[in-house]
């Protein structure tokens, strides 16, 4: 039961960080933290199910995986836009252009 709750206290801190902030990598360390949120919550449900261990481990992993590919397609993104425009806040990105 605490896990759960620790899981909604960090999963809505993240969300607060998404919603409030305006600099990518503050939102991006938001959504890291809305991830963990998850993992912790599907490690405190198999624990509290009995489930096979397997198969919660395997799960916990993919959000792991999914994390880190999207740290790392983030930040790749972040680094070209402030390439080629000199600028990181949501709010000056307005425009999309190929």
């Amino acid at each position: 039961m605490i896990a759960l709750g620790l899981s909604c206290a960090v999963f809505a801190l993240g969300l607060y960080g998404v919603l409030s902030r305006r600099d990518l990598i503050g939102v991006l360390v938001s959504v890291e933290l809305m991830l963990g949120a998850g993992g912790i919550l599907l490690a405190a449900a198999g624990a509290a199910s009995g489930a096979t261990s397997g198969a919660v481990q395997s799960i916990a992993l993919m959000v792991l995986l999914l994390a880190a590919a999207e740290a790392a397609v983030g930040l790749s993104l972040l680094l070209a836009l402030h390439r080629r425009s000199g600028r990181t806040r949501v709010d000056e990105l307005s425009e999309v252009s190929g």
